[in-house]
């Protein structure tokens, strides 16, 4: 099973990286057959996990992760913890030091988007990277940071007051309702679930690339579907896709750690859900934005 996060799709635990999860199938009219070509038998537990392969010569189950260096949940919860802290320190610097009083606006702004765009490459280049590299990760988040706090700042000065904080609970609360509602078995991510998100999620990329592509040559919000009625409709179900891509998120991460990823894969999961909850934080601050806004 594949994220719909880029992070996760391209590389996150993926077959080249050593762990198939659920690509991992069976063949046709004999045994399931590992990443490196090792075969298993049909009914073997560790058909799917490549990293059991050395374990499995000797006729014994993995070993644990801590003494093999695995994967664990305080490795993804520290990563994360880590890249999450950069991005927030960033943010609350770019919002105290870069004005966006009448005077500086244009120049804070300028430097929060270019900021942006060069945090985009930086995703791109780790998303298609084959190993995760931490530099590259926390040099992302520390310039996405940067964007955050301007924007923020734009918004809760001249649109909304207090949307920041606002979003930043909102986000906060996406994310624990998820977390809980996954540990319970109240969301079930499997193939249908997974089918159902990335639909969604490419359907709603390419209508806002269309707005974008109407509000640059039309002028305005192009087709609307960032303001007013239809803007707060396209919020609702951003912040809608960010939650699935959570659940999508920490199925792969409970996969990964099943299956005993290596522990530099850590790097990757805090990558990704930070991703995730970025998304999540812009659409709530857009939604309420318009909720509280002229715009």
């Amino acid at each position: 099973m594949r994220s719909s996060n880029p992070v996760f799709s391209r590389r996150g635990f993926s077959r080249d990286n050593g762990y198939a999860g659920f690509n991992a199938q069976p063949q046709a009219g004999g045994p399931a057959v590992g990443t490196q070509g090792t075969p298993y038998a049909g009914n073997n537990p560790y058909a799917q996990n490549p990293y059991a392969q050395q374990d499995l010569q000797y006729g014994a189950p993995p070993q644990a992760p801590a003494t093999t260096g695995r994967m664990t949940m305080d490795d993804v919860v520290m990563r994360t913890a880590t890249t999450l802290g950069v991005l927030v320190l960033t943010a609350a610097l770019a919002w105290a030091l870069l004005p966006v009083d009448t005077a500086n606006i244009n120049k804070s702004y300028g430097i929060a988007i270019g900021a942006g765009l060069v945090a985009m490459v930086l995703g791109f280049v780790q998303a298609f990277k084959r190993k995760a590299s931490p530099p590259l990760i926390l040099a992302y988040a520390a310039l996405e940071g940067v964007f955050l706090g301007v924007l923020s700042s734009i918004v809760d000065n001249y649109i909304a007051s207090g949307a920041a904080m606002q979003a930043v609970l909102g986000t906060m609360a996406v994310f624990v309702a998820v977390l809980v509602a996954y540990k319970a078995g109240w969301i079930r991510v499997n193939r249908r679930f997974y089918g159902f998100v990335m639909a969604a999620a490419m359907g709603f990329i390419l209508l806002m690339a269309v707005n974008l592509l109407f509000a640059v040559f039309g002028g305005g919000d192009g087709l609307g579907f960032r303001s007013g009625g239809l803007g707060i409709v396209f919020g609702i179900i951003g912040v809608l896709l960010g939650a699935c891509f959570l659940a999508l998120d920490f199925k792969q991460v409970e996969d990964g750690i099943a299956y005993g990823a290596p522990r530099e894969e850590a790097w990757l999961a805090a990558f990704g859900l930070t991703m995730t909850l970025v998304w999540i934080y812009l659409e709530f601050l857009r939604l309420i934005a318009i909720l509280q806004g002229n715009d």
